[in-house]
């Protein structure tokens, strides 16, 4: 599958590449709604939305689509992408160069491949995962090509873990690192990839948020933990995932995760 391989990769950096060119030249200067969910979307949302899904449906026909601007019903395709169009909108609109766009496919249902693409910053994550799949693919986690791992500190003062905006109930107590928010779920969890953070928290991150980054971390070392007691996946066939949370707690290894889980794991209750 080795072709395969490659085509995936391929397409994923140029299409995200594409839609990033444009996307820059919007950042900061657009006007956004609030959706059902209380979050914001742009024109450019729709935009990004729609021409990766066309993208991917002219290149990968045999291919599902599940997006967050237009389908959220898991199709019964054996290969699925589900795209985070611009994850970030907040900070996009409002000029903050902290936004990205990502990718997930999944394979009956669980993701073996993330792309994940930060415009501002030229950072282009990619990671592969074949998990209990059978499948034969490549294997290991990437910033621009090169190899990333989670790092192996313990929590210090010195080392950071990332926040959501709807879990800073946790600082109600000391906290055994220093915290950092930066309003992008997939880089959030990102920084626990790449070795930046020892871990970081999401308390309701949707399947188009952590889809693209789920093998990343997976393939870097991260232990995920879903705070909720549910593993994310695989996704269910004609289920509809447009409400469906997914609180998260990533952790650079699984000593870590024993400290931090108790630590987090209000943001579940909500």
């Amino acid at each position: 599958m080795t072709d395969f391989w490659d085509s995936v990769l391929t397409f994923s950096s140029r299409q995200s590449s594409t839609v990033g060119e444009r996307l820059l030249a919007a950042f900061g200067k657009t006007q956004a709604e609030e959706k059902w969910d209380g979050s914001l979307v742009t024109a450019f949302d729709q935009w990004s939305d729609d021409t990766l899904t066309a993208a991917i449906r002219e290149t990968f026909p045999d291919h599902g689509v599940l997006s967050e601007e237009s389908s959220h019903v898991f199709p019964a395709n054996d290969w699925c992408w589900i795209i985070d169009p611009i994850d970030g909108t907040t900070n996009f609109t409002r000029g903050i160069p902290l936004w990205g766009i990502s990718l997930g496919l999944l394979y009956r249902g669980t993701p073996v491949y993330g792309y994940v693409y930060m415009p501002n910053l030229g950072h282009h994550f990619h990671g592969y995962w074949s998990g209990d799949s059978g499948l034969a693919m490549p294997t290991g986690a990437f910033l621009n090509d090169q190899p990333i791992h989670t790092c192996p500190d313990s929590p210090a003062k010195h080392q950071c873990f990332s926040l959501c905006a709807r879990s800073l109930q946790v600082l109600q107590k000391p906290f055994p690192c220093k915290v950092r928010m930066l309003g992008v779920a997939s880089y959030n969890l990102l920084l626990v990839a790449a070795g930046y953070a020892v871990g970081g928290v999401e308390a309701t991150p949707k399947i188009w948020d952590i889809a693209g980054v789920w093998p990343i971390l997976q393939a870097a070392g991260a232990v995920w933990t879903p705070l909720d007691g549910q593993e994310p996946f695989p996704l269910t066939v004609g289920a509809n995932y447009r409400d469906r949370p997914y609180p998260t707690l990533a952790s650079n290894h699984a000593d870590n995760a024993d400290i931090f889980e108790p630590l987090v794991r209000s943001v579940a209750q909500r």
